[in-house]
């Protein structure tokens, strides 16, 4: 295993020994980094070093669709929404400025991966002598095929419901031009990186980018008919089901991007799926710290600024029994039925939810660093692993 300047050797034991299975002793243990908290600027560090090794900022991926004449028409009707609430505003000020979720953090995963794992031994010297910097141009393209699918279906999720809208929201006409925004402006996207994608001229990719979108679809409709249910408190969610349904939404694109760029460089299945680990795992990594982080941050004014469907609050419900979290819902309901979420929080916080959440996350880390360990030691290989160890970090 490489070892990086960014990850002092104490972090690094500490993150491997979160390793053993998640039983009951292993959810009350917590191994902390000492003397380094998760932060913005540091997965911003993180990512800056890491785009130095694939030779641009992977900010830059999508921005030849973004900047087309069809977008940049649509990008004009949309300043009609300013003083609006509608959510597709502040998606496309996340385009513009996003330090810290890192909007093109899936387009870099593939560069990098593709970089670690070098030229196929069984791959034609024409194939190899295209590369340039260690990656194909084929696998630059898929990273901007990915970026362009997360793209679009960003724009997708800021459908507002118009049922749901009050008078604050903004003009119900504004509201209803929105969502023709974000269905028209998501669409073509997409359509677009169907065009991208059929121009690598590679029946393989395409049928395992066609899975990926197909998995999100999926997953953004098992989100949606949980909203629709309206049952979000009681609903008896498992930590099984929470991981089938964030892998459809948030880690089949990049685990499939992965093994995509792997095929492009003609790499045989243990490597594709090597890769398709390390993509599936270190999302779910990502995934869980972004969960985790409103439980942490106790200097945060807006501290009831939670999901119910998110790891801490399902492994808490799947530890406490069923009856016990209705109870605590009870407990946490003032008049009018209406949750005091502060005191829910509360009571998440002061049970193993978050522990178990922190766990779960470092389990994941831990199988992405094994996935990588098939490929030769570079300095994209430490990038990855520089990448994983950024999500799995807690104060």
């Amino acid at each position: 295993m490489l070892r990086s300047a960014l990850l002092p050797p104490l972090a690094r034991g500490c993150l491997r020994r979160s390793l053993p299975q998640l039983g009951a002793e292993g959810r009350q243990r917590r191994c902390l980094f000492s003397g380094s908290p998760s932060s913005a600027s540091h997965w911003s560090k993180v990512v800056s070093e890491a785009e130095k090794i694939v030779g641009y900022p992977t900010s830059f991926l999508s921005l030849r669709c973004l900047l087309s004449d069809e977008l940049s028409n649509i990008a004009m009707q949309v300043r009609k929404l300013v003083g609006t609430r509608h959510p597709l505003l502040n998606t496309a000020r996340g385009f513009v400025l996003d330090s810290r979720n890192n909007l093109q953090m899936r387009g870099l995963v593939v560069l990098l991966i593709s970089k670690a794992a070098g030229p196929s031994i069984t791959a034609e010297s024409s194939l190899q002598n295209d590369m340039i910097s260690g990656i194909h141009p084929s696998q630059r393209s898929l990273a901007e095929i990915t970026e362009l699918i997360h793209t679009a279906f960003l724009v997708h999720r800021g459908i507002v419901n118009i049922g749901e809208l009050t008078s604050s929201d903004g003009p119900l006409k504004d509201m209803q031009f929105g969502n023709k925004m974000a269905v028209l402006s998501g669409d073509f996207l997409l359509a677009n990186a169907c065009t991208s994608l059929a121009e690598l001229q590679n029946t393989k990719v395409v049928e395992i980018m066609s899975s990926a979108i197909g998995e999100l679809i999926q997953g953004i409709y098992y989100e949606n008919s949980n909203l629709e249910n309206g049952n979000g408190l009681t609903d008896d969610v498992r930590i099984s089901t929470w991981k089938e349904q964030v892998f459809l939404s948030h880690s089949a694109l990049l685990a499939k991007s992965c093994q995509a760029a792997m095929e492009l460089a003609k790499h045989d299945a243990r490597i594709q799926n090597m890769a398709f680990k390390y993509g599936k795992h270190m999302s779910m990594s990502h995934k869980l710290n972004v969960d985790i982080q409103p439980f942490l941050n106790e200097s945060s004014n807006d501290s009831v600024a939670f999901s119910l469907n998110s790891a801490p609050v399902v492994l808490h419900q799947d530890l406490i029994g069923r009856e016990a979290w209705i109870k605590q819902i009870e407990e946490a309901q003032v008049k009018g039925n209406l949750i005091d979420y502060t005191k829910l929080q509360d009571a998440i916080k002061a049970g193993k939810g978050v522990t178990s959440a922190i766990d779960l996350c470092r389990y994941h880390g831990n199988r992405a660093l094994e996935a990588l360990e098939c490929f030769p030691p570079s300095e994209a290989r430490s990038a990855l692993e520089n990448i994983v160890y950024a999500v799995t970090r807690f104060s």
